[in-house]
């Protein structure tokens, strides 16, 4: 926000009202999380903020809010500094009678899709039903466990391009379905939610924003958090069922195999919560942190700075003692599991994705031309369209979303 936007807006006077947006409000431990649904912007506030908040939306002036919390807590605020932080967040509808300018909210996916048609999602009756599908996959698994699929069931086809082309169909159409379902139950909780392309790491993911889901009960906030891979177990569940039912060897019966695999390919990746995965929004909420990603992040940078900068550690505080108790053990055990995970994971690509992508998209490109045959040229052209292609969109996915993250750190 710039000195020319904060001089713009009206004086706050001890006898201001204001009017504010329509904002949830739900306790957590110690603190009051208090937001605005629309625009997915959310905040923690001790009591006496949250009761300042409920003050002023009942109309009361800023000297009256200043009074009645003087009289309940015994201690003096700033109201008017107050009314400002409210107004920066986007809380605040109008100062007085004037009305405070308010940017358009993020465009929300599907916005045609409303909470009560949805709201089924939240209902307990659907986690029981996956439940009994797992479970009884899982029965199946026991009694024949050469259903579960190996590396080689991919190989559905004797035609590799067949095999890449359907496998990266069928992978993309179950990620959308992975999103879908964190879409419909944040949808269901009231949350707008956004799905779009992003980058984590050496990784191209699609992800679901629903940051407004923070301002809903635990339960609703764990199954958005897990619907996700409750789709793929439940997908993965029912073709474990029909595959018992189909004869080994035949063409019906390696394409589900096929499926299966690719189906529960995306699991573990999930426990990747280094990369902020379903499961980390899980962690998170579980061990009641704000932020354990860019927490933990500040807490190993500061520790590196140390380690390499002894001379000059008095002068750096460690950023993890201004958290409370509770969340400064999660973040420093969590920053270990980020250092170690990305290092791991960039290692990896470093060795093994970068090498072997260039060795075969080198070798996709040799293998087009008049002497390779329909098959070969089939083949090569299916490696340069569908690893090709994933590169690419990898590299316009990351230099889109860093100019969206610079625009947004650019001054109003």
């Amino acid at each position: 926000m710039t000195d020319t936007a904060a001089e713009g807006r009206p004086r706050i006077e001890p006898s201001t009202r204001v009017r504010l947006h329509d904002l949830a409000v739900r306790r957590d431990r110690d603190e009051w999380i208090v937001g605005r649904m629309a625009t997915r912007t959310f905040v923690a506030l001790p009591a006496a903020g949250a009761r300042a908040v409920e003050l002023l939306g009942e109309g009361l002036s800023v000297a009256r809010t200043a009074q009645r919390l003087r009289e309940e807590t015994g201690e003096e605020f700033e109201i008017p500094d107050f009314v400002s932080d409210l107004t920066a967040l986007g809380f605040v509808a109008r100062i007085g009678d004037h009305p405070v300018p308010d940017p358009a909210p993020p465009r929300a996916s599907l916005p045609w899709l409303r909470p009560h048609h949805v709201r089924l999602a939240l209902h307990p009756a659907p986690a029981v039903l996956v439940g009994v599908l797992i479970t009884a996959a899982v029965v199946v698994l026991l009694r024949r466990p050469d259903l579960l699929p190996g590396y080689r069931d991919l190989l559905w086809s004797p035609h590799g391009s067949l095999v890449l082309l359907s496998g990266a169909a069928a992978g993309w159409t179950l990620l959308l379905a992975h999103e879908l379902a964190h879409l419909v139950t944040a949808r269901a909780a009231g949350v707008p939610g956004r799905m779009r392309l992003g980058t984590r790491l050496q990784f191209l993911v699609m992800q679901t924003d629903i940051s407004g889901i923070e301002l809903a009960p635990r339960r609703h906030r764990l199954t958005a958090y897990l619907s996700g891979i409750a789709l793929n177990l439940s997908v993965a569940s029912a073709l474990i069922l029909v595959l018992a039912g189909t004869d080994p060897g035949t063409p019906a019966h390696r394409l589900l195999a096929a499926a299966l695999l690719l189906a529960l390919m995306p699991l573990p990746f999930q426990c990747m919560v280094f990369t902020r995965t379903d499961l980390y929004f899980v962690l998170q909420d579980l061990t009641g942190c704000r932020d354990l990603y860019g927490d933990g992040l500040a807490y190993a940078r500061y520790v590196f700075r140390r380690a390499v900068r002894p001379s000059r550690r008095a002068g750096t505080a460690d950023p993890s003692t201004r958290l409370p108790p509770h969340e400064r053990r999660a973040v420093r055990l969590y920053s270990v599991v980020l250092v170690a995970g990305t290092a791991a994971c960039l290692t990896f690509m470093a060795a093994v994705t970068l090498p072997v992508d260039i060795a075969l998209l080198v070798a996709a490109a040799r293998g087009i031309g008049p002497g390779h045959g329909l098959a070969g040229n089939a083949d090569s052209a299916a490696v340069l369209i569908v690893l090709g292609g994933i590169n690419v969109l990898w590299l316009v996915t990351w230099w889109r979303n860093r100019r969206t993250r610079r625009s947004r750190r650019s001054p109003v």
